[in-house]
């Protein structure tokens, strides 16, 4: 199933599925939530007729670092024994089409396409072998990063938390084998980013097993996995876009801030 976030044409928002594809793709309302059996209200809209936002609202985003070997190495880093680990506000979180903004403090900031998990119920100390019971589904995240403060600041905080700083989408999909999917960035058409998940260091089961022995991790948190090599510069102007097998594609425009 495709769960998504709607603003829809009776004026407002929702949870919905998403049915069908391409022109005859129709989405039926949720009442209340994703989690658990939909409970759908009886309307529905063609796909083309709803604005997809962020197809859920988490209470934190769990970033990994360096979660890539190659992408560890084009730094000149190390790939680190355990998870690294680190947060990024909820206020960073923007939908599909919505516009990254450059902040002008920062002379250089990347894109860095990313899979997503969707945490479906609560969860504290789960192992990695009961851990895909936790999950709803998996999306698409652009972990934008002011390359210059993260190196300047030591800590990244600053350079990963601003206002548009998590891209999330276009819909959250429950049924993916996410053990080796194909993940390709394009800036502007251009393919700059081209790796599959089953390069991650770290893998799924084990990411939740290690966050969720840190911090208990509740319905729509999202942690994600870590990007691969080939991590660059976005310009005013520029259109970012993240393909994830089976999933589909996240793109944003970005503008100054």
């Amino acid at each position: 199933m495709r769960l998504a976030r709607i603003a829809h044409p009776a004026g407002g928002v929702a949870f919905a599925a998403i049915e069908g594809d391409d022109a005859d793709a129709q989405v039926l309302e949720i009442a209340e939530h994703p989690f658990g059996q939909p409970n759908f209200t009886g309307r529905r809209w063609p796909l083309a007729d709803v604005r997809l936002l962020a197809p859920i609202l988490p209470s934190k985003i769990i970033a990994v670092g360096r979660n890539y070997a190659a992408h560890a190495g084009e730094f000149g880093n190390e790939v680190p024994a355990e998870p690294m680990i680190f947060i990024k506000p909820s206020t960073s979180v923007i939908g599909p089409n919505a516009a990254i903004k450059l902040p002008p403090s920062s002379s250089r900031v990347d894109f860095e396409g990313e899979l997503a998990i969707v945490i479906g119920q609560p969860v504290k100390n789960v192992p990695a072998a009961r851990a895909s019971a936790a999950i709803l589904g998996y999306t698409i995240a652009n972990d934008v990063s002011a390359r210059d403060q993260q190196k300047s600041d030591g800590q990244w905080g600053r350079a990963k938390g601003y206002d548009t700083f998590c891209p999330l989408g276009p819909w959250i999909e429950t049924s993916l084998d996410p053990s080796d999917l194909a993940l390709r960035t394009e800036l502007d058409g251009e393919v700059r980013q081209d790796s599959r998940t089953s390069a991650l260091v770290h893998k799924i089961p084990d990411l939740i097993e290690f966050v969720s022995s840190v911090m208990t991790l509740l319905p729509g948190d999202v942690i994600i996995t870590g990007t691969p090599e080939g991590v660059g510069p976005m310009t005013a102007g520029q259109q970012v876009s993240i393909t994830v097998e089976g999933i589909g594609t996240l793109s944003n425009p970005v503008a100054a801030g």
